[in-house]
């Protein structure tokens, strides 16, 4: 795990003497950045000793109550865990009324015991690490859908998508309208200068499948680790800026019942040490490679389900003709299959994996992928035949439809354990149950409110 040099901190306070605060964020198992906002005067001393943070920050369900099953909360005294910063993640926050910056941190490996196995950031690093040693170099993109609100509700105490520049709320899908993404500009003006502020790789703007739905592409990046931070806080960005503008950007999977879901769409491939493509094919399929890292995330899909798919409201979004996917299937140039090979140049050959929700962790999201990759490359699985035409039509072996089942699934996973890591999973399993016991009692099945404040 590689950290910052102290002499990042140096310069960013020379440079910016009119910041005096510094959010230093530490992201959970629920994807939420969790942490403490800083006076400039504290932050060379956390990058040149690190910062402790309590065990118990990595055992909280999304509401943000301890879950003493974890391990990290009494049995060991909430104890301080040492965080240190992550290279390059120094940047400001522009939508803040006060000049503030901001800094992402992870555990220490060691000295971040006995929390550092929670570390969703460490699973995705471990992963990372072991397809390298077999010459696989993982390049991914992140991409997410969310919904622009109004922070006042409809009279029905809904939420209901936010009100143009036109004064108009809309009402229909109008995807891929121009003239609706014209009605966004403020937003979108200052979501791009923010996002060039912190360095992020945002690019094309999409008005999704339903009113007030938005998707913002992020670039391909050789290091998939710096792919998932460039994700998550982007995510944070985009909830910044949107509260900056008196809306609320949501990330629910399913907020409304009768419009498409928000995905968490994954793009991966493999290259060698130098970046060169071994995905890349002539052939719209791909090389064997690639059918073959097909082949292990279809197979451990199941066991990953609960990863991709963390809420009860995030079962919600599989619905036929609704461009989530229903069933393990893959397909070439195909939005109706869970994983998709674009189309496109030989040299851009990757996967789409369409299966995740916006509201999963995108960390654990991309661990779980890459090992399901690495699985089917090691054991040469074959995805069977792409599908051609409508893929919900021709589903076969459709995923299971309920929160219960995934968690069940993932927590009898030899294959998760290996992959994820034993003392990970029992955190994060630790937390999933609780949540999932608080919901069901708590608020019942149909109720939307438990999550929208916090996807």
């Amino acid at each position: 795990m590689q950290f910052a040099n102290p002499q990042e901190a140096r310069d960013f306070l020379a440079k910016h003497p009119e910041v005096r605060s510094i959010e230093l964020m530490l992201i959970d198992a629920g994807g939420i950045p969790r942490g403490k906002l800083l006076h400039r005067d504290e932050l060379l001393a956390m990058y040149e000793n690190g910062r402790p943070l309590p065990s118990s920050i990595l055992s909280l369900t999304i509401q943000g109550e301890d879950v003493e099953e974890s391990g990290l909360v009494w049995e060991v005294a909430d104890a301080d865990c040492w965080t240190y910063p992550l290279p390059g993640s120094l940047c400001l926050q522009p939508w803040r009324a006060v000049p503030t910056g901001q800094v992402q941190v992870s555990m220490h490996p060691t000295q971040g015991l006995p929390a550092t196995p929670g570390d969703p950031r460490h699973v995705l690093a471990r992963t990372i690490d072991a397809l390298k040693a077999d010459g696989y170099h993982p390049v991914m993109a992140v991409e997410l859908e969310f919904y622009l609100l109004d922070k006042a509700r409809d009279a029905n105490g809904r939420p209901q998508p936010a009100v143009q520049m036109n004064g108009v709320r809309p009402q229909a899908p109008q995807v891929y309208g121009v003239y609706e993404l014209e009605q966004m500009q403020p937003f979108l003006d200052d979501l791009y200068a923010a996002c060039e502020v912190q360095g992020l790789p945002v690019r094309t703007a999409i008005s999704e499948y339903a009113p007030g739905q938005l998707e913002l592409t992020l670039e391909h990046r050789f290091d998939a680790l710096q792919a998932v931070d460039e994700g998550v806080r982007y995510k944070r960005l985009v909830k910044g800026v949107a509260n900056r503008h008196g809306l609320q950007a949501c990330f629910m999977a399913k907020p409304f019942g009768d419009q498409a879901g928000s995905g968490l769409h994954m793009h991966v491939s493999l290259a060698d040490e130098n970046g060169n493509n071994l995905m890349a094919s002539d052939d719209p399929q791909g090389t064997p490679l690639l059918r073959h890292a097909i082949g292990g995330m279809m197979a451990t899909l199941d066991d990953a389900l609960a990863i991709f798919c963390p809420n009860a409201n995030s079962f919600r979004r599989f619905q036929a003709n609704s461009y989530a996917p229903l069933a393990k299937s893959w397909g070439v140039n195909n939005r109706t299959v869970s994983f998709r090979v674009p189309g496109g140049p030989a040299g851009s050959r990757h996967v789409e994996h369409r299966i995740c929700g916006a509201d999963a962790n995108p960390y654990l999201a991309a661990a779980a992928i890459l090992a399901g990759i690495h699985k089917g490359i090691r054991e040469q699985i074959d995805p069977g035949p792409a599908i051609v035409g409508n893929g919900y039509e021709q589903a076969r072996e459709t995923l299971p439809t309920d929160w219960l089942t995934a968690l069940r699934n993932l927590e009898n996973s030899s294959w998760a354990r290996e992959a994820l890591g034993e003392d990970f999973l029992k955190v994060f399993l630790a937390i999933k149950w609780a949540e999932y016991r608080q919901f069901m009692g708590e608020v019942g099945e149909q109720d939307w409110r438990w999550y929208l404040n916090h996807a």
